[in-house]
């Protein structure tokens, strides 16, 4: 399948996503916003891939919403708006429902972002929803709503507090300024500043740690674990679902293969995988 605004890339165990619009600085469309939904539906039920990594073309991330159209481009009823029905969205239109950010979300494989220049607005807020970002030293982020007229977007106040506080949060929001590589490094933005010829090796040697050691199925439900439990107001729940979790995988294969290759001081071979070898309780939420 092509893409109007994405590359995709498989090699091994890896999923390559590209923002593909770098004469705009890869700016987000509806288009983008649409297919970057269906290529993470895709990575989710591919059990080829293991990981993926996503980057931009270009000098840049994503500089945020295609405001070419001029002042109504956030007009959801108009046509030159960044939000608009257009027919490469199939018909979606952004925040309408999950989309994107629902497909990331409740992925099955763990998401690197390799942000290699600015990310700015939703440049920048598509990227929480992934589990580990790094960047360039030179790159600008801004969470830059409110300088706008416009809120925090695309699920980010629920997900910015959650991975660098509340009060971080609320600073950079409230400021709608932009912020350096080195202050969302100690804001903890980003776990690693990488040089720009170094980035995707780098994204690519994080991603194989986990590729190559690791079971599919136990990274699936860790991933969805942690997200979805971060914020509980106690453990109970989470510990009548991880006792039952540890008591049906511990008795399979996979538990097997990683006792058995950690005594044997060889490299591990899980056979199992999301498509069929999800636990019978997930997904536990819908229950």
């Amino acid at each position: 399948m092509t893409y109007q605004t994405l590359l995709y890339e498989l090699d091994g165990p890896l999923a390559t996503v590209t923002l593909n619009r770098p004469e705009k600085l890869n700016a987000y469309t509806a288009t983008m916003g649409a297919e970057l939904e269906e290529v993470f539906l895709r990575a989710d039920g591919d059990d080829a891939v293991r990981v993926v990594i996503v980057t931009g073309a270009g000098r840049g991330f994503c500089a945020g919403a295609d405001i070419s159209g001029g002042a109504g481009a956030f007009d959801t009823q108009a046509e030159g708006s960044v939000a608009f029905q257009d027919s490469g969205s199939k018909g979606r239109v952004r925040g309408g429902g999950a989309g994107f950010v629902g497909a990331m979300f409740n992925c099955r494989k763990p998401i690197i972002a390799a942000i290699n220049g600015a990310a700015v607005g939703v440049g920048v807020t598509l990227t929480l929803p992934m589990d580990i970002r790094i960047t360039t030293p030179a790159a600008k982020f801004g969470f830059v709503f409110a300088r706008r007229g416009l809120v925090p977007e695309a699920g980010s106040a629920w997900f910015l507090p959650r991975l660098v506080g509340l009060s971080q949060a609320l600073r950079w929001c409230l400021s709608g300024r932009l912020i350096t590589a080195q202050e969302a490094l100690a804001g903890q933005l980003v776990s690693e500043i990488v040089e720009p010829d170094q980035l995707i090796a780098r994204a690519r040697e994080i991603a194989l740690e986990i590729a190559d050691n690791t079971a599919p199925v136990s990274i699936a439900l860790t991933r969805q674990m942690l997200w979805r439990f971060a914020g509980a107001p106690d453990p109970f729940d989470l510990l009548k679902l991880d006792g039952a979790f540890a008591m049906e995988l511990g008795g399979g294969p996979d538990a097997r293969e990683g006792v058995g290759a950690f005594l044997d001081k060889r490299g591990p071979d899980f056979p199992g995988k999301v498509s069929t070898g999800m636990p019978n309780r997930y997904p536990w939420w819908t229950e």
